[in-house]
């Protein structure tokens, strides 16, 4: 199982970046895809989760500036951040969980993907 996170990178403040989770060795529409960050010196934390099709989740400090999304015909989830903050300067890690209600708690997690950088500079 991979998977392959992509589209980290240095933004000013009140920019957008897209981030891309591309999964391959197990059933895509099978699993909740998560996407995770962690700064430095602070622990790991839930951005946002998709099921099947409708987002379950968005941590607040995101909501209404970030959006997930899926092709399940590209078994890529995306990551779509508006109006960045220096606050969301992190590494970001998607994940899966087999089942589709998703969770915010990385525990539940089965597989993992290497981090992608964003920097917010103010």
């Amino acid at each position: 199982v991979q998977l392959q996170a992509s589209g980290g990178g240095f933004v000013q403040a009140g920019g957008s970046l897209r981030l891309s989770c591309t999964i391959s060795g197990l059933s895509f529409d099978d699993y909740a895809i998560g996407w995770f960050r962690q700064a430095p010196g602070k622990e790991r934390e839930a951005v946002s989760c998709i099921g099947n099709s409708a987002p379950l989740y968005y941590a607040d400090s995101v909501k209404g500036r970030f959006t997930i999304s899926r092709d399940n015909a590209k078994n890529t989830v995306y990551l779509q951040m508006n109006s960045l903050k220096p606050e969301d300067t992190a590494d970001y890690y998607c994940a899966a969980v087999l089942g589709l209600t998703g969770s915010s708690s990385s525990r539940e997690y089965d597989y993992w993907g290497q981090g992608t950088q964003v920097t917010v500079s103010s």
